[in-house]
């Protein structure tokens, strides 16, 4: 992990694109490590397996504790693992301004839409009524702006006849798993 950068990656659930960035990471000509798996929900079946992994992780339900609190736990814990560069996948947190400030320009997100089309929630459903060709998914620099930073790389998914969320969600998903370590890589290299 010496010459790679040191990435964390951030979940809340199953965390597939978290799985697809730890098996891009192994490698030899990856410029990225996996330092940390952290979530919002100590029982994510994605920490379960980074466990299995024999990877760092941490985890820290935000009951009780408001975002302040919560935030300045989760910032430690990334610190404290040399991370340098975050990565969303699957968190379902808004992170607040003052996160994002703190690590500015170092975090980036898996979103499931080309954005800036579809920001936000229910993307797969909203392109489908919309009559859309295409899905997809971005990658993107995570700012103040709910899905509003750079975009980094994006990934088209045709929109089939008799498509519906679910279905259009595992396509996309698949494409997912394909453009987040790649764009990940050339982020960490800039």
């Amino acid at each position: 992990m010496a010459d790679k950068t040191r990435v964390g990656v951030l979940i809340s659930g199953r965390g597939s694109n978290m799985i697809a960035l730890v098996e891009a990471s192994r490698a030899a000509d990856c410029p990225y490590a996996i330092a940390l798996v952290a979530s919002d929900k100590p029982d994510a079946a994605g920490l379960a397996w980074a466990r299995s992994q024999d990877l760092a992780t941490f985890a820290l339900s935000p009951r009780g504790l408001g975002k302040p609190a919560y935030e300045a736990a989760i910032d430690a814990a990334l610190r404290e693992a040399g991370v340098e560069v975050v990565a969303l996948a699957g968190y379902m947190r808004l992170l607040s301004d003052g996160f994002v400030a703190a690590w500015r320009d170092k975090i980036v997100n898996i979103h499931p839409s080309l954005l800036p089309k579809y920001k936000g929630l229910d993307t797969h459903g909203r392109a489908i009524a919309a009559g859309d060709a295409v899905g997809g998914c971005s990658v993107h620099v995570v700012t103040e702006e709910l899905d509003g930073g750079v975009v980094l790389g994006q990934a088209e998914v045709p929109i089939l006849a008799g498509d519906d969320a679910d279905t259009l969600a595992e396509r996309v998903l698949a494409a997912e798993h394909a453009l987040y370590p790649k764009t990940l890589a050339e982020f960490v290299t800039r």
